[in-house]
């Protein structure tokens, strides 16, 4: 099994900036994507970004990107907007042993508030 967990979210002021962070670990024999999605209350899952593999995307305010040799996903926030409040979701597309499947896991999510 392949576990991720987020770290980074918390309160902050509308202007201000954020960086998330999702580890993953466990049985892990080759993860594909990585990804963020977030789900604001009352609406649906939506995804934010994804990398395929090492390096970077910009993607406007947001920038994902990935250490591989780390397993880890990184989501920078510039310019925070109240409407950026959601649970942060950290996703990826993995196999667990040379021979399994890949199957898709995601974190339990983090919380991000955008609020003066």
């Amino acid at each position: 099994q392949v576990q991720l967990v987020e770290s980074g979210g918390g309160l902050v002021q509308p202007g201000g900036s954020l960086r998330l962070s999702c580890a993953a670990s466990g049985s892990i024999f080759s993860i594909n994507a990585m990804g963020w999605y977030r789900q604001a209350p009352g609406k649906e899952r939506e995804l934010v970004a994804a990398v395929p593999s090492g390096g970077r995307t910009e993607k406007g305010r947001f920038t994902i990107s990935r250490d591989s040799a780390k397993d880890t996903v990184y989501l920078q926030i510039n310019s925070l907007e109240p409407e950026d409040t959601a649970v942060y979701y950290c996703n990826a597309r993995a196999r667990a042993t040379r021979a399994g499947i890949e199957l898709e896991y995601w974190g339990r999510g983090t919380q991000v508030t955008v609020s003066s």
